[in-house]
């Protein structure tokens, strides 16, 4: 038995190697007492499990021990046979044990989606998988994975993920990163079934806006585990602050205060390319950032994407810019089907306004986008706010008029 300890930022993590059993276990215990007393303060203690192959009841009596003496304490990475063990004997409903994540590689994996925080691939005909850009925490990850199945809960054709694993370094000198593993049988992209079917354009544009209704017309509850889509936006602001002048960043602050509050449903990254077709129907991917609040942020979000996005737009959205921004015209038109065309006319005024501030806050999902993507942006600014600033206002004025 080996064992190691070392003093991260916030925590103090202890690594097991080899056999935690009856001949090994006191003199374990006793080297791990020794190695901890010189810590005055450990604010976490962690158990580094992913080279311990086996552990009896006697290292049971360790961890049940350490777990007493230090708070907070908690086991990750622990391998199938030391988790099911820990799992059997209830240790899991006592204490934090986190079951080390298998690795899966995406070497020569079909690519059908690239966003702001990630890439999916399909693994096989039954299953495709996200993998998030490097920096991606494994609480991010989380988030992604519990707000799937809040939405499903709530009501929404979601897939939801049932596995979190670690994808090597595709390039040299890379770090792993995390990924979602989805089951989609005979799936695809809503953007592919449109390049694949252009004639059916407006049938899929009316499938689209019928999938905002339907998230639109859910009222979130008070107590669900889902957080405010305008607090996230406006910390998403705030964040890109390294990349544009205070009074830039107060514009954009000054176009979210103006939107009204309401306690709906939002995806907010519903572009074409985060809607799965699966027997005709639409399901739901990529519900990293679903939050509540009013359909105008949901909408702008959207429109952000579909018609002013930054970027290679066929990579990004996977069909031509004008092919979406056909889409997004029928789908947007059927959204409002029962209003009047006057009302319509502001809907669309309102929506393109708010897009202003997507246009650029979706910079704050990563911290290492090409410096030529950040300057194209900073150069957009100028003439997709500042330049319009008094007229953007003055809508901002009308956003009140739109009741749920």
């Amino acid at each position: 038995m080996e064992i190691t300890v070392r003093n991260n930022a916030n925590e103090v993590v202890v690594s097991l190697i080899g056999r935690l059993d009856t001949a090994t276990s006191p003199e374990a215990s006793a080297e791990i007492t020794r190695l901890l007393t010189p810590f005055t303060n450990i604010p976490l203690l962690t158990l580094d499990a992913s080279r311990l192959d086996y552990i009896s009841s006697s290292g049971l009596r360790i961890l049940l021990s350490l777990s007493k003496r230090y708070r907070p304490f908690r086991v990750v990475d622990a391998q199938t046979q030391v988790y099911e063990v820990l799992d059997t004997t209830g240790f899991t409903k006592i204490m934090t044990v986190e079951r080390a994540i298998r690795e899966i590689s995406v070497q020569g994996c079909q690519v059908i989606g690239i966003g702001g925080v990630g890439t999916v691939y399909r693994l096989d005909g039954d299953t495709i998988i996200k993998v998030f850009r490097q920096g991606t925490t494994i609480e991010e990850v989380r988030r992604e994975i519990n707000m799937s199945k809040e939405a499903f809960v709530l009501g929404m054709p979601t897939a939801i993920s049932f596995d979190v694993v670690k994808v090597p370094a595709q390039d040299e000198g890379g770090e792993p990163c995390f990924g979602l593993v989805y089951e989609l049988l005979k799936a695809e992209t809503l953007s592919a079934v449109i390049k694949q079917n252009p004639e059916r354009l407006e049938h899929y544009a009316h499938l689209y806006a019928d999938l905002f209704h339907q998230m639109h017309d859910i009222e979130v509850p008070a107590g669900a585990n889902v957080s405010s889509a305008i607090e996230r936006e406006r910390r998403q602001v705030q964040h890109i602050r390294r990349y544009f002048p205070q009074e830039s960043i107060d514009m954009m602050l000054s176009i979210i205060d103006s939107i009204p509050p309401a306690q709906r449903l939002l995806h907010l990254d519903l572009q074409t390319k985060n809607a799965m077709v699966q027997n005709g129907e639409l399901m739901l991917i990529d519900m990293g950032e679903v939050g509540y609040g009013h359909p105008l942020l949901d909408l702008a979000h959207a429109y952000s994407a579909m018609v002013g996005l930054v970027g290679d737009y066929e990579k990004i959205i996977g069909m031509p810019r004008e092919l979406g921004t056909r889409l997004w015209n029928l789908a947007i038109d059927h959204y409002f089907r029962d209003l009047p065309a006057d009302l319509v006319a502001i809907r669309k005024q309102q929506i393109e306004v708010v897009s202003c501030v997507r246009n650029f806050s979706w910079l704050a999902l990563s911290d290492s986008f090409p410096q030529e993507v950040i300057k194209q942006c900073q150069d957009l600014f100028q003439q997709r706010v500042t330049n319009r600033y008094d007229e953007i206002m003055r809508i901002c004025k009308t956003f009140d008029n739109w009741t749920l």
